[in-house]
C-alpha cells in the first residue's frame, strides 16, 4: 500500500466562522479550485475537517473546525488495494467493495482481512478511528460491506440492522436454466459443529431464513440470478440455491462441483440502508462483474 501521507505545504489550511454544509462551505471559501474541482476533491477524499477525512458533501460544519484542502489530485490515488474499494466515508462508516480471497475480519492465523487493510488505511490518513464490523461476506464472495468507524456506530447498526438496511441484494451465476422467473424460497437454516449450513421446511431449531429470486439470463447450461435478502442468515444464498437444484458455481461446500471461471460466482451488488447517525438514505450499487456476463454472450 502507497503512502497516503501530504507534505504539509500540499494543504491549504481554512478556519470556519459560521456553521455550514461542507461543500456549501466549500464553494464560498474555496476561490482558487472551480465549483467541480471542488466536488472532485471532496470525493476523492482530499478534504480534512479537524484532521479527518471526510467525503459527505452535508457535513454539518461548526465555527471553530479547522479545514484542510488538498492541493494535489485525489480521486482514487489515495487508496491503492487490490483487494479493498473505499465507496463511500464519513466520520461514522465507511463502505467499501471487496474482492474474493479476504476475509471481513480476521480469523485464526489468518492475516489478510479488510478490518486490518482499513485500519492501516485509518492510520496512515491520521484518523483516531478504528473499523468495527457489523455484518460478514464469505471469503470468496465479493461486494459490497459497511464497516462502522466508532463503538457507538457499530451499536446502532448492529441494533437496529433489520429496520436500517431495506434493500440488500446479490448476484449469482448458478448451475442449470432455472425455469422460473421469479420467486421466493423460505426455510429453516441452522449449523451443526462442522460450520456446515443444514435446511429444513420446518423448525429445526435454526433461524427462518426468506430469500427472493429474479432470473436476470439464462442459457442451457447457467443462470444469472438476483438474489435479495428479506433475512440475512449465514450462508443463506448459497444453501437456498443448492435447495433450488441450482447451487452457485464456483461452490465447494454446497455446488455439485460446476466451476466455470476460478471463484465462486456471487455478488453482493446492492446496499441500501439509512445512515444510524444522519439518517439519510444511502443507496449503493456496484456492476455485476463482467466475468459473470460474459458467460452469457
Amino acid at each position: 500500500m502507497q503512502n497516503l501521507y501530504q507534505r504539509p505545504g500540499d494543504y491549504d489550511h481554512f478556519r470556519v466562522e459560521q456553521p455550514a454544509p461542507l461543500l456549501d462551505w466549500l464553494l464560498q471559501h474555496v476561490h482558487h479550485l472551480s465549483r467541480s474541482k471542488v466536488k472532485a476533491t471532496l470525493q476523492g477524499r482530499g478534504i480534512r475537517v479537524d484532521g479527518k477525512v471526510v467525503t459527505q458533501f452535508d457535513y454539518p460544519l461548526k465555527a471553530g473546525q479547522k479545514v484542510t484542502v488538498s492541493r494535489t489530485k485525489q480521486n482514487n490515488s489515495i487508496f491503492k488495494n487490490r483487494y479493498v474499494k473505499i465507496v463511500y466515508e464519513d466520520q461514522y462508516l465507511v463502505v467499501i467493495e471487496k474482492n474474493v480471497g479476504v476475509l471481513s475480519m480476521a480469523a485464526g492465523h489468518s492475516s489478510l482481512n479488510v478490518k486490518a487493510i482499513l485500519d492501516d488505511y485509518f492510520k496512515q490518513t491520521r484518523q483516531k478511528c478504528t473499523a468495527h464490523v457489523v455484518h460478514r461476506l464469505d471469503r470468496d464472495t465479493s461486494g459490497l460491506m459497511v464497516y462502522a468507524k466508532d463503538k457507538r456506530t457499530e451499536l446502532l447498526l448492529e441494533e437496529d440492522w433489520h429496520n436500517i438496511v431495506y434493500d440488500r441484494r446479490y448476484v449469482a451465476v448458478v448451475s442449470g436454466e432455472m425455469r422460473e422467473t421469479d420467486g421466493v424460497i423460505a426455510n429453516w437454516l441452522k449449523d451443526n459443529k462442522a460450520y456446515f449450513t443444514y435446511s429444513s421446511p420446518v423448525d429445526n431449531g435454526g433461524k427462518y431464513a426468506v430469500t427472493h429470486f429474479h432470473v436476470l439470463a439464462r442459457s442451457p447450461r447457467y443462470s444469472l440470478v438476483e438474489y435479495r435478502l428479506e433475512t440475512g442468515r449465514k450462508n443463506q444464498i448459497r444453501v437456498h440455491s443448492a435447495d433450488m437444484g441450482h447451487p452457485v458455481c464456483g461452490d465447494v461446500k454446497y455446488g455439485n462441483g460446476d466451476d466455470i471461471i476460478g471463484r465462486l460466482c456471487l455478488h453482493a451488488y446492492i446496499l441500501c440502508f439509512y445512515h444510524p447517525v444522519t439518517h439519510r438514505q444511502m443507496e449503493f450499487a456496484t456492476t455485476i462483474p463482467p466475468a459473470f456476463r460474459t458467460i452469457f454472450k
